[in-house]
């Protein structure tokens, strides 16, 4: 009976998980901005950037719990290992408390860039993309074209099918409360509110 149950609800629930994965069909860039976070994002965006895909790679986060230390450190030394020239490393290792304040980073970046920087390539997990995309356009706005590049599945510890899995029925969960927050927080709150919400800033 369980069983049967879990098959007719099975499209729904994949339709949940799905919708946070956004991913485009990729263009060349003139950056690829990687997501603060484990080892399998930089190493993704590197290969994305040695099949031509971006001109240069740029990681924010600061220290980083997952790699147990500063995230633009570690992935300017990935990067270097794998052959990736340094002069197409950029890192940004001010401290941040969220995503959005990574993407005020990159932000930053863009408007000192001696190069002007039309179009960016985004990394991270694939259920973390929905958000992603939602923060970029918020805070990028139309003047750069934004793509976004999840992680393949088959690289992270989590699975499309993820209310089979714990760590993925977590991330799924943590996801769409964050995309409530992230509203709230960004879009629809103000005064002594909005103070209040950014005390309770992560990721």
């Amino acid at each position: 009976m369980g069983a049967t149950l879990l098959l007719a609800h099975e499209p729904i629930l994949q339709a949940i998980g799905d919708h946070l994965v956004v991913q485009d069909a990729l263009q060349p860039a003139d950056v690829i901005h990687i997501i603060a976070g484990a080892d399998y994002r930089a190493e993704y965006a590197i290969r994305l950037y040695q099949e031509g895909y971006g001109k240069r790679l740029f990681f924010t986060g600061g220290w980083c719990p997952e790699i147990q230390g500063e995230h633009g450190e570690r992935g300017r030394a990935l990067a270097l290992a794998r052959g990736v020239p340094a002069g197409a490393i950029v890192t940004d290792d001010t401290e941040v408390t969220s995503t959005y304040a990574e993407v005020l980073r990159l932000q930053a970046y863009i408007a000192q860039s001696p190069e002007p920087i039309r179009s960016v390539i985004v990394v991270s997990d694939p259920f973390h993309m929905r958000r992603v995309q939602w923060t970029c356009w918020r805070v990028l706005g139309p003047g750069v074209r934004v793509q976004m590049a999840p992680v393949p599945f088959e690289l992270t510890p989590y699975q499309r099918r993820w209310w089979a899995d714990p760590a993925s029925r977590q991330y799924v969960g943590e996801e769409y409360l964050k995309a409530v927050y992230y509203i709230a927080r960004y879009q629809l709150a103000f005064g002594r509110l909005k103070e209040w919400l950014a005390s309770l800033d992560r990721e």
